[in-house]
């Protein structure tokens, strides 16, 4: 949480907890309702202490805009989301889903037989990696040794540039496509 959020919750707590102490007092009769508001029309009335108010009026309202609107912790919860940390003694790495996603891509298509490749990776909280490839393939592939090939190099790739341990690879074949007449004579 930034300091200017952690400045804003406590400001705001501290003064529900006082208008909510103020009230209760109020309900069981401790505390004189004229009695408030005579302080209150007093301080409004001297000039110094009205300007004070406004200020911290203005304050107020300006950290409730930026803490409703502005959560500055949505930035570093996508980045979190969407990536893996890795940290030793030098320092971190963080290494994006993106990343990983294109890393699949160029596996696959360094593979003759496979085409139109998508891939996903998903990454959970105990960098766990799972990768989706979606792809075509040509009519003369065999499927079968083609997604077992493609299973074990993206996972060696993965480990050997990331030193990430991929728990799954899931290849769906979307379409075979016919070979080109060109391509067979």
């Amino acid at each position: 949480m930034k300091v200017l959020d952690k400045i804003g919750l406590v400001l705001f707590s501290t003064l529900i907890l006082i208008l909510s102490v103020l009230l209760c007092l109020m309900i069981f009769g401790w505390l004189d309702i004229n009695l408030l508001t005579d302080i209150v029309k007093q301080a409004l009335a001297d000039q110094v202490t009205s300007n004070v108010l406004l200020g911290l009026s203005i304050v107020f309202i300006l950290l409730a805009i930026k803490c409703i609107f502005f959560d500055s912790s949505s930035k570093e919860k996508n980045d979190a989301k969407n990536s893996i940390l890795l940290e030793n003694s030098d320092g971190k790495l963080l290494i994006t889903r993106d990343t990983l996603e294109n890393l699949v891509d160029g596996v696959v298509r360094g593979f003759s037989g496979a085409e139109n490749v998508v891939s996903k990776v998903e990454v959970d909280q105990e960098s766990n990696v799972r990768v989706f490839v979606n792809l075509e393939v040509k009519e003369n592939v065999v499927i079968k040794e083609l997604s077992a090939n493609l299973q074990t190099k993206i996972k060696q790739v993965i480990k050997k540039t990331s030193d990430l341990e991929v728990k799954e690879v899931n290849i769906k074949v979307k379409d075979v496509k016919p070979i080109d007449s060109v391509t067979q004579e």
